[in-house]
């Protein structure tokens, strides 16, 4: 049979041999607390890296063994990995056995457990969130791998310079499994037992960090992109954009976010802004990657350093939500069509000034809304950039009323 992976050797027998997660498992802490007085609760462990093993066949036969346990006095601790790949009927097969004490569940999930969890299955168990490892705590792994002879590279006399162990650390970027893995491929290509640091760099060339497309780091990287463009921080911006683009996000879905951002907090604080950020959609389509990706670069830089304004943002949220509010009101007659007679005869467009004709383009004292709804102003321009402007044109349009 083959020999099995490194990784799946090591595996932690006991709490001591467990590489990171100190704020659940150093002494002291809640966690740990509750392990060593062998006081198990239901409990979610968000952040675990597995698959899941079990079917709903093989959930009912635990419960069912639980229950006989439970009979002679004996508690069921059952162990659900990837719990978010039950749907939530299936999840409702838990409640009444972890209700009653039959069963503690332990789940644990790569997801947000507030949207792939029920919440009545939540509200029963603490979750602990699972931190990526450290470097440290990545060197003291394969160190101890190094050591191990039972289970990790065998009789194999191997020395690692300290500079070679500290970049497949930094290559593993905080997964155990992935350094692991690693550490065992170099083994292999290690002349007369000597691992260096060149080694570990073309091993890892190529290699991406960590990335789940549609999964919670997905959506907090492109928040922060988003937070970093508003905040006015170009540098903090190109950090986010160069994490997800080598993550391996789709370059069209940035290029999409940005000119999201573009109207949104840029808006008319400078109306160069939407522009810029479709001609770099389209440069980004037409020279692909990487060349394309320079242009969404610079977008990004210009809307961080460009005045921002969520002026039109807000007002266009108002008047949706008065459109709810008031529902399908007449349009005025004066402000309705006449391209017939009998639109003409019934009074449309009766009455209506055309702007032109007046002085500066401007019908003072004039009313668009519709007649069965209260004034309302929902665009404030901000005092920034060229809203300034925009802001001095309504101040002198208003003082005509």
């Amino acid at each position: 049979m083959p020999l099995r992976p490194l990784a799946d050797r090591m595996r932690p027998r006991t709490i001591e041999e467990f590489a990171g997660q100190r704020h659940l498992l150093a002494p002291g802490r809640a966690l740990r607390a509750t392990l060593d007085r062998g006081q198990l609760h239901s409990m979610i462990l968000w952040g675990q890296l597995s698959a899941v093993m079990a079917g709903v066949k093989d959930i009912r036969a635990a419960v069912e063994q639980a229950r006989q346990a439970r009979v002679g006095g004996r508690a069921t601790v059952l162990f659900l990995d990837e719990v978010h790949r039950f749907n939530k009927a299936q999840q409702d097969l838990f409640l009444p056995f972890v209700e009653d004490g039959t069963i503690v569940f332990i789940g644990a999930t790569t997801e947000n457990p507030s949207f792939e969890v029920i919440g009545a299955l939540l509200s029963r168990a603490r979750v602990y969130v699972l931190k990526p490892l450290g470097r440290e705590d990545l060197v003291a792994l394969l160190r101890r791998a190094l050591a191990d002879r039972e289970r990790g590279l065998g009789e194999r006399e191997l020395a690692i310079a300290d500079e070679a162990m500290e970049a497949l650390a930094a290559a593993a970027d905080g997964d155990a499994r992935r350094a692991l893995g690693m550490l065992e491929t170099v083994a292999d290509l290690a002349v007369d037992g000597r691992i260096d640091a060149p080694q570990i760099a073309e091993l890892a060339a190529g290699t991406r960090r960590r990335f789940d497309k549609g999964g919670d780091q997905f959506y907090d990287q492109i928040s922060a992109l988003h937070k970093a463009v508003r905040g006015s921080d170009p540098d903090a911006s190109l950090y986010w954009l160069a994490r997800m683009l080598d993550g391996g996000c789709d370059p069209a879905y940035l290029a999409r976010r940005i000119a999201r951002m573009a109207v949104e907090d840029i808006g008319l604080g400078d109306p160069r802004a939407l522009p810029l950020a479709l001609e770099a959609w389209e440069a980004y389509e037409r020279l692909g990657s990487p060349e394309g990706e320079l242009a969404l670069a610079q977008c990004v830089v210009f809307l961080a350093a460009a005045p921002k304004s969520n002026a039109v943002y807000t007002a266009f949220g108002a008047a949706r939500a008065d459109v709810a509010k008031y529902g399908s009101l007449d349009v005025p007659a004066r402000l309705r069509n006449a391209p017939t007679r009998l639109m003409q005869e019934l009074g449309h467009g009766a009455g209506y000034r055309y702007a032109h004709d007046e002085a500066e383009a401007y019908v003072a004292g004039e009313r668009y809304l519709p007649d069965g709804m209260p004034d309302r102003r929902y665009y404030f321009p901000v005092p920034r950039g060229f809203e300034i402007r925009i802001a001095e044109a309504m101040q002198r349009r208003h003082a005509q009323d």
